[in-house]
């Protein structure tokens, strides 16, 4: 496949956060580009604003005349995410014409195979890192392609350009193994855990994934992963080194401070070291995003200056860590977290900011199956609020499975106050109870749920 002789592109969900990155680096290109959505998302509005033709019921009479009269179509590419049913009208439409359709993930790997590429996987803290590196790429003047998983504050968006620019930063996305199909130059894992056993059925197979990942790597790239981390990388043509803000590794922090909810601290690498490093972003799991993020510029020959003056403007990603209010009686603060291990890793970075502080946090499960593989380590992490309001689960793409409900999740948690909640149930407990400081935690549409929590609490004061 050659992107440069392609001229239309039509993208099945194109408003997903990865797709309506790829629609536009398309539309960027000067390309024709149009799409179907089953909602029109944010993300789908910005989309529209920008010239692209996005219509959002799956309907072969509403795909334009571009993609139907041509002799031709070789200069027409489908782009189709997994969350498209195999039943869907206008995907059948378009194997029956014999055009040729390839996963978000097929193009991101063509782009590249032709590009200086820095990938970041992982099971936790990809979307932050890949971010912040590409936010030190573009203030320090050198600049990126970026395909980010997430919509940069500083930038709101989740794609950056620069011309004439080669180099590109995405994150790798280990769900449906897409992150086979990439060849970065360099590459970063953060963790490796159980998840999408939906997909893997076993750890051990994701584990096996990650060391195929690696298997991508460019000769003579570069390996960076987290010391502590379950995954030991096999035997590669690339070099390798480890961080970590906890054990001794090539690339490690000391002299940390914390002052006024944000962290300072010493970074050390075999490339160079970063003294007074004060993030713009706070919580000790981002710090060692942050790590992750530095070290790698510091090895592809940034200067640390540029380094750290970057970091200390770097506001991070949309639902990461997210500060919705910040006032003398109330904190509200929301988060992606929907595993685990990225529940435990978030409130505990919450309780060491905010030691003196009752936490309440409202959790929505994200699918039945991760629910029903991970019901105990749900409830261990769960465990570690104050007070919790669980919400019904977020089904995605899969259908309920008998048995498998919030309730699941319930029976686990170890705490007194704890509550199984409606949306309209939760909103009227934070009217009467006004926490003092609240959490939303999850991957499912409990982000359309932020502004309204957010005005409650600003009512309430």
């Amino acid at each position: 496949m050659n992107l440069k002789n392609i001229h239309n592109i039509y993208l099945l969900g194109i408003g997903g956060i990865g797709m309506s990155a790829l629609a536009k680096y398309f539309k960027m290109l000067g390309c024709n580009v149009e799409g179907y959505d089953r909602t029109q998302t944010p993300l789908c509005i910005e989309l529209e604003q920008s010239g692209i033709k996005i219509h959002y019921v799956d309907d072969t009479l509403l795909i334009s005349s571009a993609f139907k009269e041509v002799s031709n179509n070789e200069n027409i590419l489908i782009i189709c995410t997994p969350a498209i049913p195999k039943d869907s009208a206008e995907l059948n439409w378009f194997i029956n014409k014999g055009f040729t359709i390839k996963k978000r993930a097929e193009v991101l790997g063509e782009i590249t195979r032709t590009s200086s590429t820095i990938a970041v996987a992982g099971t936790h803290g990809k979307t932050t890192i890949s971010t912040c590196i590409a936010h030190i790429y573009t203030h320090s003047g050198v600049g990126c392609n970026a395909f980010l998983g997430g919509i940069s504050k500083n930038y709101e968006t989740n794609f950056l350009h620069k011309e004439n620019c080669n180099t590109v930063v995405v994150e790798a996305d280990e769900y449906d193994r897409s992150f086979l199909q990439l060849s970065p130059s360099s590459a970063i894992i953060t963790s490796v855990d159980a998840d999408h056993l939906d997909i893997y059925g076993s750890f051990e197979k994701v584990n096996e994934a990650f060391s195929d990942f690696t298997k991508c790597i460019k000769s003579d790239g570069k390996l960076l992963y987290k010391k502590e981390s379950c995954f030991i990388p096999p035997s590669i043509n690339a070099e390798v080194a480890t961080y970590s803000v906890k054990e001794k590794a090539d690339c490690s922090i000391s002299n940390v401070t914390l002052s006024n909810g944000l962290f300072t601290f010493k970074l050390k690498t075999p490339w160079g070291n970063i003294d007074n490093i004060t993030p713009g972003i706070t919580g000790m799991f981002n710090i060692e995003n942050v790590v992750a993020a530095a070290s790698m510029c510091l090895w592809e020959g940034l200067t640390p200056e540029s380094i750290k003056e970057a970091l200390a403007t770097f506001t991070g990603v949309k639902r990461r860590f997210d500060i919705q209010v910040s006032n003398a009686r109330n904190i509200y603060i929301d988060d992606y977290a929907h595993h685990p291990e990225e529940l435990k890793a978030f409130i505990s970075s919450v309780k060491e900011v905010y030691p003196d502080k009752k936490i309440t946090g409202v959790f929505q499960p994200h699918l039945f199956s991760r629910t029903r593989d991970f019901a105990d380590a749900f409830g261990v992490s769960l465990s570690l609020l104050d007070e919790l309001y669980l919400l019904e689960i977020y089904p995605a793409r899969e259908k309920p499975i008998e048995g498998i409900t919030s309730k699941t999740i319930f029976d686990k948690v170890n705490i007194s106050h704890k509550y199984l909640n409606t949306i309209d149930e939760l909103f009227q407990k934070i009217k009467i109870n006004k926490p003092e400081l609240l959490l939303t935690m999850g991957a499912g549409d409990i982000d359309q749920y932020i502004e309204p929590i957010k005005k409650i609490i600003l009512r309430c004061l």
